[in-house]
């Protein structure tokens, strides 16, 4: 019998695969709409192959099957252009689970380039995202996407131009973001109120900001942790912010190498940092008002060890400017203090464990650390009680590698 059910289930898999159909999609006028009929008609296991060359495209894409494979020949020779979209909120949109995004570009998209939500299981691999005319506030806000996705994948792929953030996912789980390259972006790699994730091996340049950890009030999930920012390039984030205004990126300082906001046990460790004009890490709380009585703006468990940082300083923006404007130099580490603050009038206060060993500086042998001595979130920087003194080295346990199930 067990060899009779083996054989009925290999012919299951023998047949199924045989069913799997691959759909070749090839530049020419006909393109967008059997690109089209393809992602509308696929079924599990199918693959979409686009040939060589553009395929231009005057509306969105979108994809609600589970197991497709959406395949071209490689970011550079495989373009889906939408220079000329009129209809659509983004170049492609994908709502189903198992889904593979492999070596093709996306250009020019009216409004964010690649958008995964509410997914269980997507792979972005050698994919490309760019807005060509450089950074511009009317560029798509996002380059490559995943939103409320569980097991994500983003590896060997190319990010530039995005409004907000180059890749950006945001309350997600279980997350490995790898590999990448994140250039002329305001934010470069942003991982916004979202579980267990690992950033590494990506090299994060020329955006306003390198890598982000946020968490913002007012979402259906909150609560950001466990986040580890390792064995990245971080430099020369030199572009002046052009996010539209009253997008919360809007405030990133240009030079910002990493930034955390709001985020609990974040580990940031052995990354090359340097030649970010305002700092190379920034720990801060969030600042704005706020009415969710269940989000905690403070930034708590950060750990910043074994990173060998560059240069830093040398060109603060933003509300950092006036404090070197005050003689206070800017240190390889910043830290606004914060350990209090108030929901509804009620104030609350926590043990706040900031950590930072084991650094090195090219332009002081050791790095440096600053505390604003600002102990409540929020507090103007005319309240700032500069403090060089390191927070004490407590022990605060590293989240455990990210494993895609």
């Amino acid at each position: 019998m067990r060899l009779i059910a083996a054989v009925a289930a290999a012919t299951l898999i023998m047949a199924g695969a045989a069913d799997a159909r691959t759909w070749r999609i090839r530049p020419g006028p006909e393109a967008e709409q059997q690109l089209q009929t393809a992602l509308i008609e696929a079924r599990p296991g199918d693959t979409v192959q686009l040939g060589r060359g553009r395929i231009e495209l005057t509306a969105g894409l979108s994809l609600d099957v589970d197991r497709v494979t959406i395949r071209g020949d490689g970011e550079d020779r495989s373009i889906l252009s939408f220079n000329g979209q009129r209809r659509g909120a983004e170049g492609l949109l994908i709502t189903s689970d198992d889904v593979t995004l492999r070596g093709f570009a996306v250009e020019n998209a009216r409004g964010d380039a690649i958008k995964a939500r509410d997914c269980n299981g997507i792979t972005i691999r050698e994919v490309r995202v760019e807005w060509t005319r450089g950074p511009n506030p009317e560029n798509g806000a996002y380059g490559l996407y995943p939103v409320n996705c569980d097991n994500v994948l983003i590896e060997r792929s190319i990010a530039r131009g995005a409004s907000d953030a180059g890749i950006y996912v945001g309350q997600s789980r279980n997350i490995i973001v790898r590999d990448n390259l994140a250039e002329f972006n305001v934010a470069g790699i942003e991982i916004e109120n979202s579980f267990n994730a690992d950033v590494f091996g990506n090299t994060a340049t020329r955006n306003t900001g390198g890598i982000l950890v946020f968490d913002l009030p007012g979402l259906p999930q909150k609560g950001g942790h466990s986040v580890r920012v390792f064995r990245n390039t971080i430099v020369n984030n030199d572009t002046p912010n052009f996010a539209p205004a009253g997008n919360i990126v809007a405030g990133v300082p240009t030079g910002t190498g990493v930034l955390i906001m709001a985020n609990r046990n974040v580990h940031v460790f052995e990354n090359e940092i340097g030649d970010n004009g305002t700092v190379n890490v920034l720990i801060s709380a969030y600042r704005n008002a706020f009415d969710d009585a269940e989000y905690n703006p403070l930034a708590r468990d950060i750990v910043i060890r074994d990173n060998a940082f560059g240069n830093t300083g040398f060109a603060p923006a933003g509300d950092l400017a006036a404090l070197a404007q005050l003689g206070v130099p800017i240190p390889d580490v910043l830290w606004d203090g914060a350990t209090m603050y108030s929901v509804g009038g009620t104030p609350r206060m926590e043990t706040v464990r900031i950590v930072v060993q084991d650094n090195t500086s090219t332009r002081t042998g050791q790095s440096s650390f600053l505390s604003l001595g600002m102990p409540v979130a929020g507090s103007p920087l005319t309240e700032a009680q500069p403090s060089p003194t390191p927070p004490p080295l407590l022990a605060v346990e590293e989240p455990d590698a990210v494993r895609i199930r």
